[in-house]
């Protein structure tokens, strides 16, 4: 009998082959970015995101002014197509004043008490542009009519 191991320890072979690096590609320009689809009021659902559009403001009234934290205010904004009620918050009060024409770039529609609240969130942007040429359909608030969520049950 052996007083030794039944077998030899033999130096492990490498698991991977060292390649060449694989040539990177020659900086080239970005895509050309996608032309914006503007929508109009009257297109707007209840939990839709990502609209473009413009409106002129037609009124705003403020519901939160506390400076140092938050400031809101409900602007009633329109195109030649109806009227919606915009939410503003913290530096997008200073752009949407009465007779201002903006676009509201990637806005969404936020429910509250059952209607339709226009908003943009961090990944929006407001821009206030050149006057409108369109004259505001203010007799189509779509802000006015109430929504309700049904549950649908299935049945098999």
């Amino acid at each position: 009998m052996s007083t030794g191991r039944p077998y030899r320890r033999v130096p492990a072979a490498p698991s991977y082959v060292a390649r060449a690096p694989k040539p990177r590609p020659a900086p080239s320009a970005p895509p050309p970015l996608r032309k914006p689809v503007f929508t109009t009021v009257d297109q707007l659902r209840p939990q839709t995101h990502g609209h473009t559009l413009a409106a002129t403001v037609l009124a705003a009234r403020t519901v939160l002014d506390k400076p140092p934290r938050a400031r809101l205010v409900e602007c009633l904004v329109g195109d030649h197509t109806g009227t919606v009620l915009f939410t503003a918050r913290n530096q997008q009060v200073d752009l949407v004043k009465p007779g201002t024409t903006v676009i509201f770039r990637n806005a969404k529609i936020d429910m509250f008490k059952g209607t339709m609240r226009l908003a943009v969130d961090k990944w929006g942007r407001i821009e206030v542009t050149e006057p409108a040429n369109f004259q505001v359909k203010e007799d189509n608030n779509v802000s006015l009519i109430e929504y309700e969520l049904v549950d649908v049950v299935e049945e098999d």
